[in-house]
């Protein structure tokens, strides 16, 4: 069971750092490139684009700590299901009110539920 601890806490941090570290730097390449959606070069836009990619940034980081100091494990699972499960949910309500969105963004909110479901299974057995 730890090893499955450690191969969640790994694929959720390394998703959460990269996505983070290219949003961050990149927002209007990453964003055509792995979702389809043409950002404008606006300021504002793309400031709200990157606070968002260093909150993934360093949740990612948290959720790494996990995997070296155990009484983090807890924490970082929880960190990780927040974000996934949070994402998703967002992205299922986005789905009803707004309609279908494009397949990379599809494939996405499948990724999300899987990696947040996996880390509510960890803490699940944490606890």
């Amino acid at each position: 069971m730890e090893y499955l601890k450690i191969v969640i806490l790994s694929l959720s941090s390394l998703l959460l750092i990269f996505v983070g570290i290219m949003r961050l730097s990149k927002p209007i390449e990453t964003y055509l490139k792995n979702s389809g959606i043409k950002l404008e070069n606006d300021a504002s836009l793309l400031n709200e684009m990157r606070g968002v990619s260093a909150v993934m940034l360093f949740a990612g980081l948290s959720t790494l700590l996990g995997i070296f100091i155990t009484k983090l494990s807890f924490t970082s699972h929880f960190v990780a299901m927040l974000i996934f499960i949070g994402f998703a949910i967002g992205r299922l309500i986005s789905l009803k009110a707004d309609g279908k969105p494009s397949k990379q963004i599809s494939q996405g909110i499948v990724f999300e539920l899987v990696l947040g479901l996996a880390n509510v299974f960890c803490l699940i057995s944490i606890w």
